[in-house]
């Protein structure tokens, strides 16, 4: 266990920040939880890659209980619009978390015999769009409003154009789509500490 106390320490840290800098904005479209959450990925692939599979799901887990504390915490505190975290946001945070990082260790794990930023890149991707559309779909998409009723989330569904100049669609949908891309650059770009430090962990190279 004392071999997952840095990975455990990092997916918390990553958990606790990104719940906490998702209550402010970063322009129009993001917030700056979206640059700090996506690293996640990062610790995962890294544990996954030095410790085995097994090991990366014990650090998921750790990250999803983190979670779990930090929405609990966050709907006790009131807002000006009410509780920080809404039921939706809790069940979307958490249901999106869980899936698209186990997703991630499982992608990671059936390509880690390929070259070295094949396994990391693919899992990432395509957990960080799972993630993406599990989340705001379950947060803000007004044909789920049966999770919570009370809950006004019209807001949401205001169609814009997407991204402020692309087709017609809700403005949850642009919030999505600024997300995903975020994750998708900061992915590549992760490749670059994934090798140092996986090199530096472990004694064969990734």
């Amino acid at each position: 266990m004392t071999r997952l106390l840095p990975g455990v320490i990092a997916m918390a840290a990553i958990v606790v920040a990104s719940n906490i800098l998702v209550q402010f904005l970063f322009g129009q479209w993001l917030t700056w939880g979206a640059f700090t959450y996506p690293l996640a990925f990062l610790v995962t692939d890294v544990m996954n890659r030095v410790y085995g599979a097994s090991a990366a799901r014990k650090v998921v887990f750790a990250g999803f209980v983190t979670g779990v504390i930090c929405s609990f915490i966050g709907t006790q505190i009131m807002g000006e619009f009410g509780p920080l975290v809404t039921l939706r946001i809790a069940l979307g945070s958490g249901i999106a978390f869980l899936t698209a990082q186990l997703l991630d260790v499982a992608i990671f794990d059936r390509l880690r015999e390929g070259r070295w930023w094949r396994a990391p890149v693919v899992s990432t991707l395509i957990g960080s769009s799972i993630d993406t559309a599990i989340f705001f779909t379950i947060a803000f998409s007004g044909a789920l409003i049966f999770l919570e009723p009370a809950n006004d989330v019209s807001w949401a569904g205001e169609v814009l154009p997407l991204l402020g100049t692309g087709p017609m669609a809700p403005l949850w949908v642009s919030l999505a789509v600024a997300d995903w891309m975020v994750k998708l650059a900061l992915a590549l770009l992760a490749l670059v500490p994934f090798r140092i430090l996986v090199t530096k962990l472990s004694p064969n190279p990734a």
